[in-house]
């Protein structure tokens, strides 16, 4: 019988002097990707780490002969068949708190350990496959491919003690298709690394002003042709890889495709830019918004998760503009005053600090009742045989 771990509640208080504790993180999303997710469990890392705890991450290991690139994104890597690599880790490394951070394979091959084992573990909601989906099939398959993704999906984090989710917005959206457990955890940004550098930049000296740059994966599903079709004055700057680059490059000549930037150099091409442009409504946040407005830029966006979540009840007027149209909202955008003290203030209650608290709040959450019945089936199962081995041996 697998040994059952009972998780006592850990003090948190608002110093860094916590209890310190063995945190296990799976995901499917790690270095060397270069995303939002990445960039998120990064972050909370180095906090935790700072607060005293222990982390241990893992992420796909590229060398075995069973990880394999996801279809149209290669440099995403899957690992397939990992659990006995993650049974013997977790079995190293004896964790007192678990979280799942994907639904990939990683993330099924953790869950399914962790129900075998009865260990209590937390999920979180980084990404929209379901619109994902809809977006990458034809028109007539879409909102099945959407049904059946949200299936899966809720089955996954089923068994979650805490489902983490960035805005009210996908909370809503996910109690809609009947998700349990859901808890607010919030993201939030360097202000120390992304701030404004100035507008010199040798990369952008010879561009017409103003400068519109994107900072993304180049993929369909960020919608980035509502933004390359806008007529407006001046230069687009597109920073991010993905499968749609090769394509773009070949229809829009005149926009500047950068590659993937990263550290201080993309902190100063924010910087560097006259307005940040934010075209996907397929996102669960939108890291690169505050990235943006720490940097002191105003932000043209489409009302949708993420945009509208973080500039919730006009708190960005001054510096954000929001329309269905994406070419009004540039104009828009365009006529409000550029002062890089307005949306920098702004973001500062966005911390990193903050929202680590929150993730090792909820890492603490009781397990869902149907994961303690089985616990208690389990162990009385496990007593009876234990009894009735002890009478036979009599």
């Amino acid at each position: 019988m697998q040994k059952v771990i009972n998780l006592a509640p850990i003090p948190i208080c608002n110093s860094q002097k916590h209890s310190s504790v063995k945190i296990l993180i799976i995901s499917d999303a790690w270095h060397p990707q270069i995303n939002g997710v990445v960039r998120t469990l990064q972050s909370t890392v180095e906090e935790l780490k700072r607060f005293g705890h222990e982390i241990c991450i893992v992420g796909t290991d590229s060398a075995r002969w069973l990880s394999f690139p996801l279809p149209s994104y290669p440099e995403i890597k899957l690992e397939f068949f990992a659990y006995r690599r993650l049974a013997q880790v977790m079995s190293d490394f004896h964790p007192d708190l678990i979280h799942i951070a994907t639904e990939g394979p990683l993330g099924w091959a953790a869950r399914r350990l962790c129900l075998r084992r009865n260990l209590p573990f937390t999920t979180a909601y980084h990404t929209r496959f379901p619109e994902y989906l809809a977006a990458r099939t034809p028109a007539f398959f879409g909102n099945f491919a959407r049904i059946a993704a949200f299936a899966a999906l809720r089955y996954f984090h089923a068994p979650s003690s805490a489902v983490m989710v960035a805005t009210a917005s996908i909370e809503r959206e996910l109690k809609a298709q009947k998700f349990q457990r859901l808890v607010r955890w919030s993201r939030g940004v360097d202000a120390t690394l992304f701030r404004p550098y100035g507008k010199v930049l040798p990369a952008f000296a010879h561009l017409p002003r103003p400068i519109l740059l994107y900072v993304g994966r180049v993929s369909v599903e960020k919608n980035l042709r509502a933004f390359l079709d806008i007529s407006t004055p001046g230069s687009k700057v597109i920073v991010g890889d993905g499968p749609d680059l090769v394509i773009l490059k070949q229809e829009y000549p005149t926009v500047n495709f950068l590659g993937v930037l990263s550290g201080e150099n993309l902190a100063r091409h924010y910087a560097g830019a006259d307005l940040f442009v934010f075209p996907s409504t397929t996102d669960t946040f939108g890291l690169v918004l505050l990235e943006a407005c720490s940097a002191g830029l105003r932000v043209a966006a489409m009302p949708a998760p993420g945009p509208s979540d973080i500039f919730v009840d006009g708190a960005g007027r001054d510096f954000v503009a929001m329309d269905l149209d994406l070419g009004r909202a540039v104009a828009a955008a365009l006529q409000l005053p550029d002062d890089v003290d307005v949306p920098r203030g702004f973001v500062s209650r966005f911390a990193w600090e903050a929202c680590s608290k929150q993730f090792l709040i909820h890492l603490q959450a009781p397990a869902p009742k149907t994961s303690r019945r089985a616990e208690g089936w389990r162990e009385r199962i496990g007593r009876s045989m234990t009894r009735a081995v002890s009478r036979i041996m009599r």
